[in-house]
């Protein structure tokens, strides 16, 4: 039942639609009253970590997150939203600190991701399930879409996993995935635009709002049956408002009596860690500013919008922390706010602190923190019994593309792996040469131009076979991939060399697999017999990624930013070594020369973001380094075979796994506990 809210004649506290185009932007006059004044200091407080973080003795962390790769992936985020905990916990159970995870509780139907309450039984848009149990009932103060306030029931439902305590928050408007009509058909998952046209800001900002209804409810004794937590883990922008609710909201309603003075202090001294992944995505929604901030602050919006100061900083567009400009944005309290924010790879976090291609808006504020030490990288994990090649898949293989006969390996014997480059140079010569095959096995796969191999299978050894299965979008850089492997060929024709295998595609952008097939066209200009060895494709089918993997003997991730970086790590656990760019985790994760291949250089917007001036000079761009790393990696292969096997074996080597001995969870339990690494 959704209720309206009483006392309408406080909504003169409520901001104007349209507030925000007519650049009503505030001033900071000064405030005299006293928690006014508190309001414009925030901001300053949380980037320079001026107030002491709180002894905690026993960690009770909730992970806030829209995504999880148990009940709902759609990136690398929800894969740290459910290995975080779960890793973090086995670790340190003989302690008993623990994080649980509290998650929108989605239901309906994209038509390629379902989920669904079933009695007490929850089950999840990755076909996991869980038995929940109905823990209560909050109401929620949030606009309606014309701008009411409307307290919105939600439900409190509590289920474990892997031996998480996870928290779901349900409620059948926001947490809808039922598609809208006008739902963008790159919009799918928890990011529709739903049946009730709730769009991803709107729906997350509602979440941000739920968590801290939550906490109050807690607190205040009206939720008994949840412990409250001790520390705030924010995943990402979605649950970006939450700095603003905890440390604005609460301030504000204590003093209006609306929140007990004791409650209100025991959260806005809550830690909160925000947790950064692509700083690309932020949380936008610019008609909507003046009824989200009104959702998120009700009657007290206007005092607090115009009191949420920023901390002093050269970007004119940062000045207050609630919007960027004339523009809500989700990401910008918790970047302003956050006790402590946290990206997902050391080399991200200097590049996001330096640079405006990278740290955008934020990156003043950003390099304030860093300067203060309340902004920290940390690489994300990843389990490496998942990423190895693994008996169970390869099994599955075999029996999914009959007929093959993909053998397992691991760093002390990786001989298989050029009987794998063998079994899938036949799989792509019968995917080229069978139409039925390739209809049967890979459906909804474009192909362009495939051609038979078979004649190769002999010399198999001595051909270098590489592949790209990132998803094509610009991030990835396959535009610079093509340009590189178009100077590489000619320099190995020259060289009289053996024309590598090159597989390239994923889902994605129409226009980049325009793109890739046009590379392989010049391809066949230069040499036809060099052509017939570049495969291109659009679309994604696991076991033909997975197949790839195994067989190559070079990733490439010519990527134009890449924050941690996931797919490098898949690699290298194969022993495909990976020729990357050098920016972000990839610096990160990949040592050069000895695991994988690194560009010299990198620039971002004609800028030398890494690398010494002299390699910038002579390499000039991002197209001639990487092709000057793949001519070395391939030089090496044909030159030093001894070395590139060195390579493979230290590559597969290397475990990203969370709790390795100085892993991620040791880094992220040092910072709960004091605030710093």
């Amino acid at each position: 039942m959704v209720l309206p809210l009483k006392n309408n004649e406080q909504t003169i506290g409520l901001l104007q639609e349209g507030f925000n185009k007519k650049k009503l932007l505030p001033s900071f006059s000064k405030a005299y009253h006293s928690d006014l004044i508190s309001l414009q200091k925030v901001a300053k407080t949380s980037c320079m970590g001026l107030k002491d973080w709180p002894q905690i003795n026993q960690i009770e962390a909730w992970m806030l997150t829209a995504e999880t790769a148990t009940f709902m992936k759609w990136g690398g985020l929800g894969m740290v939203a459910s290995e975080l905990p779960e890793n973090f916990n086995k670790t340190f159970e003989h302690l008993s600190h623990k994080i649980s995870i509290v998650t929108p509780m989605y239901e309906g139907n994209t038509g390629k991701k379902e989920a669904k309450l079933s009695e007490n039984v929850y089950i999840g848009a990755e076909n996991k399930k869980t038995t929940v149990a109905l823990l209560g009932t909050i109401h929620v103060p949030f606009c309606d879409e014309e701008s009411n306030l409307i307290s919105y029931p939600v439900e409190i439902y509590q289920g474990t996993f892997n031996d998480v305590n996870y928290i779901f928050l349900k409620n059948n408007r926001f947490f809808s995935i039922n598609p809208s009509k006008k739902n963008p058909t790159t919009q799918d998952g928890c990011y529709v635009l739903n049946e009730f046209n709730i769009n991803e800001v709107e729906r997350f900002a509602f979440f941000s709002k739920s968590v801290f209804v939550m906490l109050v409810s807690i607190l205040d004794g009206s939720l008994k049956q949840i412990k409250h937590p001790n520390i705030l883990l924010a995943n990402d922008w979605h649950s970006g408002a939450l700095g603003g609710l905890c440390k604005y909201l609460t301030l504000i309603k204590s003093d209006d009596g609306k929140i007990a003075p004791e409650i209100a202090d025991k959260i806005s001294n809550l830690p909160l860690v925000h947790i950064a992944h692509h700083l690309g995505y932020q949380g936008w929604d610019y008609p909507n500013t003046a009824r989200l901030l009104n959702s998120l602050y009700e009657e007290y919006a206007i005092d607090v919008f115009k009191n949420a100061k920023a901390i002093k900083n050269s970007n004119p567009r940062t000045s207050n922390t609630l919007i960027v400009y004339d523009c809500y944005n989700q990401a910008s309290s918790n970047f302003h706010l956050a006790d402590r924010v946290v990206t997902v790879s050391k080399n991200y976090m200097e590049e996001v602190s330096k640079e405006l291609g990278f740290g955008l808006d934020f990156r003043d504020i950003l390099k304030i923190r860093k300067n203060h030490r309340t902004f920290f990288g940390i690489v994300n994990g990843y389990e490496k019994k998942l990423i190895s090649p693994n008996d169970a898949k390869i099994q599955h293989l075999n029996h999914y593309f009959k007929g093959f006969d993909f053998k397992i390996y691991d760093e002390n014997k990786i001989t298989s792996k050029t009987h794998n480059k063998k079994e899938c140079m036949k799989l792509l010569s019968q995917i080229a040469t069978d139409k039925k095959f390739k209809q049967e096995h890979i459906p909804l796969i474009d192909v362009y131009q495939f051609k038979d191999l078979s004649s190769l299978l002999l010399k198999a050894s001595k051909i270098p076979f590489m592949c790209a299965t990132s998803r094509l979008v610009e991030q990835k850089g396959y535009d610079i991939a093509s340009e590189a492997l178009l100077k590489t060929i000619l320099k190995i024709k020259v060289l009289k060399a053996e024309f590598p295998v090159v597989v390239m595609g994923g889902a994605g952008d129409v226009k980049l697999y325009e793109m890739l097939k046009d590379f392989r066209d010049k391809v066949y200009k230069i040499s036809p017999k060099a052509a017939e060895r570049i495969f291109v494709f659009r679309g994604y089918k696991d076991e033909f990624a997975y197949a790839l993997q195994l067989a190559a003997d070079f990733y490439l991730m010519p990527s134009l930013f890449e924050p941690c970086g996931l797919t490098q790590m898949e690699a290298m656990a194969k022993g495909a070594l990976p020729i990357a760019t050098s920016t972000g985790g990839l610096v990160d994760t990949i040592e050069n020369g000895v695991d994988g291949f690194r560009t010299d250089v990198f620039f971002a917007n004609s800028v030398k973001v890494y690398g010494s001036n002299t390699k910038a000079q002579k390499l000039k761009s991002n197209v001639n380094a990487y092709a000057d790393t793949l001519y070395k990696a391939l030089h090496c292969f044909y030159q030093t075979p001894d070395v590139i096997h060195a390579m493979k074996v230290n590559a597969m080597k290397k475990d990203f796994s969370w709790n390795v001995q100085d892993g991620s969870v040791y880094k992220y339990y040092k910072l709960l506990k004091t605030g710093s690494l």
